[in-house]
């Protein structure tokens, strides 16, 4: 434009020399109708030549092919013409191209020249000329339309994981930072977040919030309508019986998961192993690759109940032809009950022992007391039904059994030192030895103490003395007593405190009816109320101190009354028998003799004749 501004300064300036030399007759002057019917008024008055309207469209269309308007807020698309290490150069069609960091993308790792991008003007001209461009800033003005028209659409669209947060992982979507919730990277659970991290990957906008300008994305989305297809075909496909590969997806205390491809089926742990296992870790793990048979499903097949072991034959089957009652074999102990214990003798092939079959002892006790888990131990076999794949052993039977000279180890009268196993209301359980227990009756207990309960002599776990009062070899009984390993004191206390026999003691309590005395710390006689009256009326109380007469004495019973009335009666009625006894001696003394009596009754005789 300057060039063309100074050549026609030097055409000006020509012309004007050769007015000077010559006069110039003007186009107007000579032809002055032509000159005005040809007059351009439009320059005139504009300034500018006329253009033509087809002009100005062509015009026009070679701008917008061609030009491009550097203003700063506008999104422009440019072309990637070369990369560098550290920048990618683009030509948006501006008067030089722009400079872009790669680190604006690295959501796009597969960047390569020819591809298409979208540039936002960041710097017009920078100290070296240079036009500066940002693609993050294109993107962010453009992210929302696309984030909200791909969530109209369920547009596919690739994001950038950036990070691990709680719950999940930051995806740079469009150059908005979205959530990726755990739940929804992958159908099946993920152990290892990690490995997803500075990955591109495919994802479905899934949830905006405008007002928090949140977006949800997820890439389980993508993978669930792929496997939903296979899902329906594997569906129609599934039979009770067949046998497919799974893969392991889950494992849980109950069972496994296992991935059909798309369709889930689960091994409960019973039909895992046909050994007993505690937890499925102990025969599988997690992505592990195995065959499963379809045992039973629901109508919609929805749930689908497999097992592992079944395809495997069962131990019964395998267990030989030479195993038989009687037969010793040895085994582990995997799971103890109230009621015994499960014994495996081969893998998958239990027997149970139960608790009456551990020890020969009678008294009950739990199996806890004699196997743990994991114990290795020697049985026999006393039943076996392969039909029904059932198996009962015995422990005990190892050893002899007790009772078999029972007559000879405990005859009746022989004295034993024995161990208090138990009690019950009547009496004593006490173990002579393993398998050997006898019961002490309550009354067999003590010669003196009067017993409501056993515990209020003994405790679980003492040791008695005790003496074979009976034995029943058929019944398996015996019938023990303790009190007499020593004598009975109450054959000495018969005589000594015998009927009339007088004895001092104190009150000790005063009782409903009467009252208790001590003689001694065996023999506790009970006083009467009316036998408490003193000589001079008044009641003996507890603490008075007195004579008493043994009016009972009962030793089966082992009860003694005792009076103090009757020691002051008795002596009363001693006096009043020795004066009526003197009376009467007098009284013989004085009587008449047989003549007197003679003249006496002849007196009377004539009397009653009329003689004087």
């Amino acid at each position: 434009m300057a060039d063309k501004a100074k050549q026609a300064e030097v055409e000006a300036k020509e012309v004007a020399t050769a007015t000077k030399e010559a006069p110039v007759v003007s186009e107007a002057q000579a032809n002055p109708e032509k000159f005005l019917k040809e007059f351009n008024w439009h320059n005139y008055q504009e300034g500018i030549d006329e253009v033509e309207d087809s002009q100005l469209k062509e015009f026009e269309k070679l701008v917008s092919e061609n030009f491009v308007d550097t203003l700063d807020d506008e999104v422009v698309e440019g072309e990637v013409i070369h990369i560098t290490d550290r920048d990618a150069i683009i030509d948006i069609n501006a008067k030089s191209e722009g400079v872009i960091s790669l680190n604006e993308f690295r959501y796009n790792p597969d960047l390569k020249v020819g591809d298409k991008v979208e540039v936002l003007i960041d710097v017009r001209e920078d100290a070296t000329g240079q036009l500066v461009l940002s693609h993050r800033k294109a993107r962010v003005i453009k992210a929302w339309d696309r984030v909200i028209k791909a969530n109209e659409t369920g547009e596919i669209v690739n994001g950038f994981v950036k990070c691990r947060t709680k719950g999940g992982m930051i995806v740079d979507v469009f150059g908005i930072e979205a959530f990726l919730p755990g739940s929804q990277i992958d159908v099946k659970p993920i152990r290892d977040y990690d490995q997803y991290v500075n990955k591109t990957m495919e994802f479905k906008v899934v949830k905006i919030n405008h007002e928090f300008k949140n977006v949800v994305v997820s890439h389980k989305a993508l993978i669930e309508a792929d496997i939903e297809e296979q899902k329906k075909e594997i569906i129609g496909q599934l039979e009770k019986g067949q046998v497919l590969e799974g893969v392991v997806k889950n494992i849980t205390s109950y069972g496994v998961f296992i991935d059909l491809g798309g369709v889930d089926g689960l091994v409960h742990i019973t039909d895992l192993s046909w050994s007993r296992i505690n937890h499925p870790n102990e025969i599988v793990e997690l992505d592990q690759k195995l065959n499963v048979v379809i045992l039973d499903f629901d109508e919609d097949k929805s749930r689908i109940q497999l097992g592992l072991k079944q395809l495997s034959k069962h131990p019964w089957d395998a267990l030989g032809e030479n195993v038989a009652v009687g037969d010793k074999v040895k085994g582990k102990v995997v799971v103890i009950a109230d009621y015994g214990a499960f014994i495996e003798v081969a893998e998958g092939v239990e027997g149970l022992v139960h608790v009456s079959e551990m020890s020969w002892s009678t008294h009950l006790r739990s199996a806890n007391d004699f196997v743990n888990v994991g114990d290795e131990i020697d049985a026999v076999i006393l039943t076996l039904d392969r039909e029904d794949r059932k198996m009962s052993l015995g422990i005990k039977q190892l050893t002899p059994d007790p009772w078999t000279d029972i007559t000879t180890k405990y005859p009746v009268g022989s004295k034993h030192t024995g161990i208090v196993r138990n009690f019950t209301n009547f009496g004593v359980f006490v173990e002579l030895e393993e398998g050997i227990d006898g019961l002490i009756y309550i009354s067999d207990l003590s010669w003196t103490k009067k017993i409501k309960h056993p515990s209020e002599f003994c405790n679980v776990g003492d040791k008695l003395d005790v003496v074979v009062l009976e034995l029943d070899v058929e019944g398996r009984k015996l019938s023990l007593g303790h009190k007499q390993t020593t004598e009975n004191p109450w054959d000495k206390y018969e005589k000594e405190f015998a009927l009339d026999t007088t004895h001092t003691a104190e009150i000790a309590e005063v009782v409903d009816k009467g009252a208790t005395i001590e003689f001694n710390e065996d023999i506790v006689a009970f006083v009467p109320s009316r036998h408490l009256e003193k000589e001079d009326g008044k009641m003996l109380k507890k603490g008075d101190s007195a004579e008493f007469k043994i009016i009972e004495f009962n030793k089966e019973f082992k009860r003694v009354v005792a009076s103090h009335t009757a020691i002051f009666k008795a002596e009363e009625m001693a006096n009043v028998k020795a004066a009526a006894k003197k009376a009467a001696a007098q009284a013989e003394e004085a009587k008449p003799t047989l003549g007197d009596a003679n003249e006496a009754l002849q007196a009377l005789k004539d009397k009653m004749d009329g003689k004087k």
